[in-house]
């Protein structure tokens, strides 16, 4: 039985992780080497590092937090934010990335999936797609959910796992930061056409939100979220030993 895996992820401006609502009212929330270091020692079994303002901006991600970040953890760590090129990607792998997280600069340059995929090989790409119901279609967003690209996210999705990404972590906005639960009905419509691993973000609360997640959607692969472990509401041990308790598998 395959282990569903438990993901922090630190959203990081300005060198500082922070979080909002619906991709909205950035708070300050803490250190992305300290706390990346806390979550690499307490059982989370993989992180995320978004640069999230990159894109917006315009640079490239900030490469000293990330080597610095990269020095404390020993769980896989997969960064994105400013990925346009395969350059990037390289320079980032450097920096001690394990994967690679693209979203504005696959939309910009539909071809560096494939490139990339064929240099580093899938399991290093990850697709990074922001999606939001507009007038009841999932569209894909761009530059830190921002900017409505008018695709309609689940061919998007399709295309790029077509291209070699290896890994789709889907970011619903509609469910960012209210911690109502997962957004099921996107999940399972991604599940339905790839046969990659799929990440769910956007929308865990509490612990139960997880279990109704690998519950409904068992090709789901892995649970990733931010707030709720940031601010204490929930601790990965706890949420693991709940998960068991419930007949789904996790990695100790």
């Amino acid at each position: 039985m395959i282990t569903k895996r438990i993901i922090p992820c630190l959203d990081v401006k300005n060198g500082r992780v922070v979080k909002g609502i619906n991709f909205e009212g950035l708070q300050d929330v803490s250190s992305p080497v300290d706390l990346a270091k806390y979550y690499s020692d307490n059982g989370a079994d993989e992180l995320v590092f978004y640069d999230i303002t990159a894109s917006s901006d315009g640079r490239k991600i900030f490469t000293d937090i990330l080597c610095e970040t990269a020095k404390k953890v020993f769980i896989p760590l997969t960064v994105g934010g400013g990925i346009n090129s395969v350059a990037d990607f390289d320079r980032v792998l450097k920096c001690g990335a394990d994967k690679v997280s693209v979203n504005s600069g696959a939309i910009r340059n539909p071809d560096l999936v494939y490139e990339a995929a064929k240099l580093y090989g899938d399991q290093c790409v990850v697709l990074s797609v922001d999606v939001k119901r507009v007038d009841g279609v999932f569209r894909v967003f761009a530059k830190g959910g921002r900017e409505n690209t008018g695709m309609e996210a689940i061919e998007w999705i399709k295309r790029c796992v077509g291209n070699g990404a290896g890994e789709i972590v889907v970011n619903s906005i509609d469910t960012d930061g209210v911690k109502g639960g997962f957004d099921l009905e996107m999940l399972e419509r991604v599940c339905e056409v790839v046969s990659v691993p799929v990440i769910a973000s956007g929308g865990a609360g509490k612990i139960d939100d997880f279990i109704t997640l690998f519950k409904t959607l068992p090709k789901v692969d892995a649970g990733l979220a931010a707030s709720i472990f940031h601010f204490g509401e929930v601790s990965i041990n706890d949420l693991k030993k709940a998960m068991s308790d419930s007949g789904i598998y996790t990695r100790t």
